[in-house]
């Protein structure tokens, strides 16, 4: 009879880790676009806290930036001039998860009739590849030159820094390697870029880092602990989005 008991306890008790376990992404904004305007509108409205993530540009409240001194391009000069939306996680990273991005869908047909894939394609046919694209946890301001240098490079440390070969912006301490296809941010933004990566993979079953960056993102969480702001952030999404940021409401309690 204790044996059976202890069974039945088992059984019960094993469904509640479960849920314990599981966290929930974003699951009320499926418009990038709207959740941009939520940036500007909800999120960036202190004036201390309008600056880009990788290089401290300060903006207004209509996106305007205001360059800091010694930033320079070679490249997408005419996006220095406001901030874009920068996802952490490119969305081409986990967007090649859906099929409709790799191999397209009966509903992604233009009006000629010709049959797309890609991200336009997964926008338009798949609700949850729209729900990741537009979560806010995932998503800063950045010089759009800065954005569009990137492209959907993986974060790293690159080897020898003052390597010709690599991208890079002045003052604004970002680098971009082109041929290995690896973006180093600076260290003031390396804890929240680890924190976002960390969340995203929490929160979304489709989306899983490789052991190597996950070792890196760990070791940049515990070497740049998050920041006042990173935390009140976190709490407006919150207020906006309806999800928790389980990694943040564990480092910010």
């Amino acid at each position: 009879m204790a044996i059976k008991q202890l069974i039945l306890i088992t059984a019960a008790v094993i469904p509640t880790f479960c849920i314990a376990d599981s966290y929930q992404g974003n699951t009320s904004i499926q418009s990038f676009s709207k959740a941009k305007k939520h940036m500007q509108r909800d999120i960036y409205t202190n004036k201390e806290h309008m600056e880009t993530l990788y290089c401290g540009a300060s903006f207004n409240k209509d996106k305007y930036i205001e360059l800091p001194k010694g930033f320079t391009t070679e490249v997408h000069k005419k996006r220095t001039k406001r901030w874009e939306a920068e996802h952490i996680i490119p969305a081409e990273n986990f967007g090649r998860a859906f099929s409709e991005w790799r191999e397209g869908n009966e509903v992604c047909v233009n009006r000629k009739g010709k049959e797309f894939k890609g991200r336009k394609c997964a926008e338009k046919a798949n609700k949850e590849y729209r729900l990741m694209q537009s979560d806010l946890y995932n998503l800063y301001p950045a010089v759009g030159a800065v954005n569009a240098t990137r492209q959907n490079y993986n974060f790293g440390m690159l080897a020898n820094t003052s390597n010709s070969r690599y991208r890079t912006f002045g003052s604004c301490e970002m680098i971009i390697d082109s041929k290995s296809k690896m973006a180093q941010p600076p260290e003031r933004s390396r804890g929240i870029v680890a924190r976002t990566y960390m969340y995203f993979e929490a929160a979304y079953p489709k989306y899983k880092m490789s052991r190597q960056q996950r070792q890196l993102m760990e070791a940049w969480d515990k070497q740049y602990p998050v920041t006042k702001w990173e935390c009140e952030r976190s709490e407006r999404i919150e207020k906006v989005q309806g999800n928790k940021n389980p990694i943040l409401e564990d480092r910010c309690s």
